[in-house]
């Protein structure tokens, strides 16, 4: 299975933008890049939801991107419970990312944090494991992103993952003196490579490409562009 798994070191820090942004970049480049979110809470939210966002980079619809949904919008152990759904099966869980990468370049987009239940015993970080997918980080550039960061590092060298980037994001047009150090300190405490992603102006897949495309995503991937 080739691809990675996008993180973060917490809720609402940027991993569908991240995401698409990927997605989109990749597909721009002419390499096939297929989306897929293993859990998606939120579907009473008033907003598009992140199935959404990534269906409509990779031409999918958003249910095939994100094949199990739950309304409320927490993390999926207590979803699944105040729903009254089954808790989720770890092994279909995983065989579903591992089919939905086939054909392609997976790009898996976790829920919440490395650290949120899938199930009252199993974690993103164990489907991360189990998945083998190498880890980008997202997370906030501003105050408090170098605890976050570090944390989540640990949690994730423990579990034996390898993180190939801390992504930082929105990244300002004119960062300051805090934005500048954070990337520098979690780059050498963390001894971790610490890319920048900026602020997308719209949703499309033009403008997703755009800011994706300055990450170094083939490097991420260990793999070339295609010829032609």
């Amino acid at each position: 299975m080739q691809g990675v798994l996008v993180s973060a070191t917490d809720t609402g820090v940027g991993k569908t933008v991240l995401s698409a942004a990927l997605v989109a970049a990749m597909r721009a480049a002419g390499v096939r890049a297929l989306p897929h979110k293993p859990v998606l809470t939120g579907l009473e939210e008033p907003v598009a939801g992140d199935h959404d966002v990534l269906g409509a980079v990779a031409d999918m619809h958003p249910q095939e991107v994100a094949p199990l949904r739950y309304g409320p919008p927490v993390s999926p152990h207590l979803a699944t419970a105040l729903c009254g759904a089954d808790p989720i099966d770890p092994a279909a869980l995983r065989a579903r990312a591992q089919a939905a990468g086939r054909g392609g370049v997976a790009v898996v987009e976790g829920v919440g944090g490395l650290m949120t239940p899938l199930t009252d015993s199993y974690t993103l970080c164990d489907l991360a494991a189990e998945l083998g997918l190498p880890l980008l980080i997202a997370a906030r550039p501003g105050l408090g992103t170098i605890n976050h960061c570090l944390l989540t590092l640990a949690a994730a060298r423990a579990a034996g993952l390898e993180v190939r980037a801390v992504v930082l994001t929105p990244w300002p047009e004119r960062p300051g003196a805090l934005e500048r150090s954070n990337r520098q300190t979690i780059a050498r405490m963390g001894r971790v490579e610490v890319a920048a992603l900026g602020r997308a102006k719209d949703s499309s897949r033009a403008e997703l490409a755009r800011i994706g495309s300055k990450l170094p995503w083939r490097e991420w991937l260990a793999m070339s562009a295609p010829a032609g």
